[in-house]
């Protein structure tokens, strides 16, 4: 039994969590530019970590930002956006 329960641990992969100021400055962008492309539909909403603590799984962060980089169009980040978060709501 404790050999299947470190299996599965081992099997879950941990993605750390990026607070604002570091996800800000990896991408380049002030804080207003950021809450505009999340309402927009070109960023992911955050991860809430405690009542006023959030973050963003980096994987999401490289993502998007290799996204950007490639020149996909608007429509194309709002796709990676849905998937990820659609991504994300699976693994909960």
């Amino acid at each position: 039994m404790e050999t299947s329960t470190a299996t599965h641990q081992s099997a879950i992969a941990v993605d750390p969590l990026d607070r604002l100021p570091a996800v800000l400055a990896v991408r380049g962008v002030r804080k207003s530019q950021h809450h505009n492309d999340i309402k927009s539909g070109l960023y992911t909403q955050p991860v809430k970590l405690g009542p006023r603590a959030s973050g963003w799984p980096r994987s999401e962060v490289a993502a998007l930002n290799a996204a950007r980089i490639a020149g996909k169009s608007a429509d194309d980040i709002r796709a990676l956006v849905q998937k990820l978060m659609a991504a994300r709501a699976s693994m909960a």
